[in-house]
């Protein structure tokens, strides 16, 4: 960050701290956290589970600081593969972020920085919270942070702010929620409507003839009502009475279509394959793996790569950049396919100097050998050292020459 921009961010906190008591992010201070969660994603089965998978397959993926591929520590990847604050472990901050986009449009995250300006804590902060404003003066972004007795006003460079689609004349990200908006509200009419019908008792008509006394029909009410009661027992028909059972309007049939609506106009939003939500109808992928890297092409690698941009441009230092750093999640792991395809595709890259014998045992979360030779790329023939001249390989072939002679 320019220093003119890191003055003005210190006038604005001191603006900020004028207006009333002092803000504290690392523990929203004097905050309950208490009452019913009456959210979407709180009442809502179907998105619940999508944001779910999505943010749990998030966290779990492995998140390296590189540098010109090796792999570095630093202070800003120790916070944040570690200890992004003194609540959260690595999976629970990304896992908040990850819901609060996709529940809210956007996941908000501000950086604290210690005296030489690295990062030193990162907290999730609450999206309702959180506004976008531009500054007339040098056209930079600014969040204003709303607290319970006072505003706190952040530069963008200090702001983790990972989000869903935007306009191009807006910072905020647009809520899946809201353009799920008649969905829901359907889905929900429809589970009312359906609980309501299975909720209601038997309904029969009552018949008698028109010649039944009033002391007679009273008598045949009371032993209906006593039936109706208890809920079953013996019931004595009498001449002249008729009792017919009511048809219920429910359909099960029609609650499952209903759902599987739901189920696809949910997973057209959050962009997954609608088998990802349980609906087994519908597949056009011949195999798991297929689907896998559809999932991963189309929906993880545009999320992971937001998240990596915020990263780097907001965590490193130009410096750190200049000298090749930069995060990255490793997205191998969710292609590499079943125990088959695995050893077919290691035993390609080990025959053609593709890998390491000690890069695919790291893959399979297995200790290197301390060998020198599986840190050596091999190549087949049947199998030498790359650097192994050809005159020294071994023939399994033999030849005649001139003279009779025979070349091993």
């Amino acid at each position: 960050m320019k220093l003119w921009q890191r003055t003005k961010q210190a006038v604005y906190m001191a603006y900020a701290s004028w207006k009333g008591k002092g803000y504290d992010f690392s523990g929203w201070e004097g905050r309950t956290f208490w009452g019913i969660d009456n959210s979407q994603l709180a009442t809502n089965e179907t998105i619940f589970s999508v944001i779910t998978r999505l943010s749990n397959t998030l966290s779990t993926l492995p998140i390296k600081l590189h540098q010109n591929y090796d792999i570095v520590v630093n202070q800003a990847a120790d916070v944040l593969i570690n200890e992004p604050n003194q609540n959260m472990s690595s999976f629970d901050f990304i896992n908040a972020l990850e819901v609060s986009r996709n529940e809210n449009g956007n996941g908000y995250a501000v950086i604290l920085r210690d005296v030489r300006m690295q990062p030193s804590e990162i907290i999730p902060l609450d999206p309702s919270c959180v506004t976008e404003f531009i500054d007339r003066d040098d056209g930079s972004l600014w969040y204003e942070v709303r607290g319970e007795s006072k505003n706190m006003y952040v530069h963008n460079l200090d702001m983790l702010h990972v989000k869903h689609i935007r306009g191009p004349n807006r910072w905020k990200g647009l809520s899946p929620l809201k353009v799920l908006a008649n969905t829901i509200k359907y889905d929900k009419a429809v589970q009312e409507f359906s609980l309501s019908e299975m909720e209601k008792k038997e309904s029969f008509i009552l018949s008698y003839a028109a010649n039944v006394s009033n002391d007679t029909r009273d008598q045949i009410i009371g032993d209906f009502r006593r039936f109706y009661k208890e809920n079953g027992g013996i019931l004595f028909k009498e001449p002249g009475v008729e009792i017919d059972k009511l048809k219920k309007e429910y359909f099960a049939s029609d609650t499952l279509s209903s759902e599987k609506i739901t189920r696809s106009r949910v997973a057209n939003v959050y962009n997954v394959p609608v088998s990802f939500l349980n609906e087994t109808g519908g597949g056009t992928f011949g195999s798991n793996e297929q689907e896998m890297i559809r999932f991963v092409q189309m929906t993880l690698s545009p999320i992971v790569r937001q998240y990596e941009h915020e990263f780097n441009r907001k965590l490193l230092t130009k410096n750190d950049r200049k000298q090749g750093m930069y995060f990255k999640f490793n997205l191998g792991a969710l292609l590499r396919g079943d125990t088959a395809a695995r050893t077919a595709f290691y035993q390609m890259m080990l025959r053609s100097s593709g890998m390491k014998p000690n890069e695919v045992r790291q893959l399979e979360d297995l200790p290197p050998e301390k060998t020198e030779m599986a840190n050596t790329l091999w190549i087949s023939g049947d199998l030498y050292p790359i650097d192994l001249p050809i005159a020294e390989r071994k023939s399994t072939t033999t030849s005649t020459v001139a003279g009779g002679e025979k070349n091993d």
